[in-house]
């Protein structure tokens, strides 16, 4: 394990910090050089405003001399995805209209992580609508993934995934409706949670000043611990001041702590979206590890869901949920689209067109089919605490930004497929509400990682990470790129 800080699980730098061991200023100026150093090629922090940290982590360190604690993450400095709203910093979503976007107050996520004492020192980068799993846009340029340069750190919190790996902050809070924090999790080594549907408000995580939340979309932390994540997680959780006069958020505790415990169902893949062998060894290997220290584990056991019908209401729900990002020539070019397709064509195309141009009784019939599928997950969990599948179809992909995604491809066991196909993976879960942790478990034969997805059922999110935490204690934690970990190396 690296001895440098940079690669110290949050919670260890912050219990340094509150010892005296490190200082607040000490932390961020390490962090800081090595963004000078490290960021130019990777190009993940793309905003920042490291004056501003600097006078707080003097504040932070003068607070602990005299006693004072801010809160759980006093002095901890850390960065966020460009789509949340951060005073003094602009939220482009990667839109050349936006460069000049600069909030006038904090999306309320951040407000908390504030309060608790972090020192946000910057943002990190996004593709265009937060809408692609290669990170680039017209303002900032492309991320590169730190285990390859010419791979992709996943998308769309793929400049939050590759500055954590990197070790250039010691936090991130990431954002998911399509596997936006569980791919570039995947992609780049490092954790990330998907919470449950609702228990995270995305209040300021929104263009041109929406506040009204979106269907399946969430807001959840990436880390390079599961503890990290769990305590990510209950700093950014709970309600509105509005819905606040009303629910609290009480997360059940982990089902389950130790590996005999469990019992687990393994789904390594499906005809709605194949999977690459070197993800499913990999996933194996873990069951098989599981199966070994005493969990009970089934690679049979499935919720009553058909897999197509899933995969294809799900594409219909989340481009519903962001067809407001259209113009109204988008509108009109989408609407036409839709009705000269053919009903047969099943293509991401012709669903994507479906959905961005629902009708609302054709929405009210889709979310009946939704929470159809919802009670049999729940049927599912009954017999079963958690469900383990693969994050992506492969491992990250190389660079690739040309035209729209379902017109690229990837190679998936020797041949080409579309990249959305793996939007399956995505969805299966998510638009069911549920919520799912990413760990790292192990590397394809080309030095890439590859992470797991642990599904649990809804608000279980704790038994998600607590798996995570297992995994991570007993079979494999997180690992710098070798490139950017110069203390192992010395």
């Amino acid at each position: 394990m690296t001895n440098d800080m940079a690669f110290w699980p949050a919670t260890r730098l912050l219990a340094e910090i509150q010892k005296g061991v490190v200082g607040a200023q000490e932390a961020l100026e390490h962090f800081w050089a090595r963004v000078e150093k490290y960021n130019p090629s990777l190009n993940a922090i793309v905003a920042y405003d490291i004056d501003a940290a600097r006078q707080r982590a003097r504040n932070a360190d003068a607070a602990l001399q005299k006693g004072e604690t801010w809160g759980p993450l006093h002095g901890l400095p850390m960065t966020i995805k460009d789509a949340f709203n951060l005073v003094g910093l602009p939220t482009t979503w990667g839109l050349p209209e936006h460069r000049d976007n600069y909030p006038e107050s904090n999306a309320l996520v951040v407000d908390r992580l504030l309060a608790a004492g972090a020192i946000i020192f910057g943002k990190t980068n996004v593709p265009r609508y937060l809408a692609d799993w290669e990170t680039f846009n017209e303002i900032y340029g492309t991320t590169n993934n730190p285990w390859n340069l010419e791979h992709s750190p996943g998308g769309s919190s793929g400049g939050s995934a590759a500055a954590l790996a990197a070790g250039l902050c010691a936090l991130e809070m990431g954002s998911d409706i399509g596997a936006s924090i569980r791919n570039p999790a995947h992609y780049c080594g490092v954790f990330g949670h998907k919470p449950t549907y609702g228990i995270v408000t995305t209040r300021g995580h929104a263009l041109s000043g929406k506040v009204s939340f979106t269907d399946i979309s969430v807001v959840g932390p990436l880390a390079r611990s599961a503890r990290d994540l769990d305590l990510g997680l209950r700093i950014m959780g709970g309600p509105d001041e509005i819905d606040s006069q009303g629910w609290r958020l009480t997360l059940p505790p982990p089902r389950k702590t130790e590996w005999h415990d469990f019992r687990i169902a393994i789904k390594l893949d499906d005809p709605a979206a194949e999977v690459d062998q070197s993800v499913q060894e990999c996933i194996q290997s873990l069951a098989e590890f599981a199966a070994r220290q005493g969990a009970q584990v089934s690679d049979r056991a499935r919720p009553e869901i058909d897999t197509a019908n899933a995969d294809a209401l799900y594409i219909t729900l989340v481009r519903a949920a962001t067809s407001s990002r259209q113009s109204d020539e988008e509108f009109r070019l989408n609407k036409k689209q839709a009705q000269e397709f053919s009903p047969d064509d099943q293509s991401y195309h012709a669903r994507m067109a479906r959905g961005s141009t629902l009708s609302h009784r054709d929405w009210l019939a889709a979310n009946e089919l939704r929470h159809r599928m919802r009670l049999e997950w729940a049927k599912f969990f009954e017999n079963y605490d958690l469900l383990l599948c693969p994050a992506a179809s492969t491992t990250a992909m190389k660079h690739d930004q040309k035209g729209e995604r379902y017109e690229r491809r990837i190679p998936v066991n020797g041949h080409l497929v579309p990249p959305t196909d793996q939007m399956f993976w995505a969805g299966y879960s998510g638009m069911a509400y549920l919520p799912s942790t990413v760990a790292p478990i192990g590397f394809n034969a080309e030095k890439l990682p590859i992470g797991v997805q642990i599904i649990g059922p809804q608000y279980c999110d704790r038994t998600c990470i607590q798996f995570a935490e297992l995994i991570e204690r007993d079979y494999q934690a997180f690992e710098p790129p070798p490139a950017y970990d110069l203390a192992a190396a010395q």
